[in-house]
């Protein structure tokens, strides 16, 4: 399996809504999974698919052992959904990958960055804002959360659609 976690490139971007996959495969090579193989993209956001192409033409996975990680800012910040073969929902980064892989057969941890009940007019200023230091706690337990769930899941075929939403 790979697993490669969007966001954008930049130092600046580090702590940003729209990193969360880059936070999460920081969390994850923490754990040291013998059973995955991780990666982050090295493009910006809206051009993840090109990245996302190149790491799997070198790793030589199928697009069906293919987990992305990505924020969703349809779903509250401490939540988050596993979903295989779905739409981008507006997501141009998977939009991207989508794209470029002609397919959306794959896995996508889907991590919440809303806060409850508030969804924000500009979205695209919201994702490139940095976490409060009490909603980067919140993320930290749900990112050790979503860990805990796939290490526990060595064989991906059992997923079906996993969230705590």
């Amino acid at each position: 399996m790979l697993i490669i976690g969007l966001g954008n490139p930049e130092r600046k971007y580090g702590n940003t809504r729209h990193n969360v996959g880059h936070m999460f495969i920081d969390e994850l090579e923490n754990e040291k999974p013998d059973d995955f193989i991780l990666a982050k993209t090295d493009a910006f956001m809206n051009l993840s698919g090109q990245s996302v192409k190149k790491i799997i033409q070198k790793s030589k996975i199928k697009n069906q052992n293919l987990i992305v990680v990505h924020d969703d800012i349809d779903i509250p910040l401490g939540e988050f959904k596993i979903q295989q073969g779905r739409g981008a929902a507006g997501h141009k980064g998977v939009q991207s990958i989508i794209d470029e892989l002609g397919t959306k057969d794959f896995w996508r941890i889907r991590i919440g960055i809303c806060p409850k009940g508030r969804r924000p007019e500009n979205v695209e200023k919201f994702v490139l804002q940095k976490f409060s230091k009490g909603e980067k706690e919140i993320l930290k337990g749900v990112i050790k959360k979503i860990i805990n769930d796939i290490s526990l899941m060595s064989d991906v075929k059992r997923w079906t659609s996993l969230s705590n939403v």
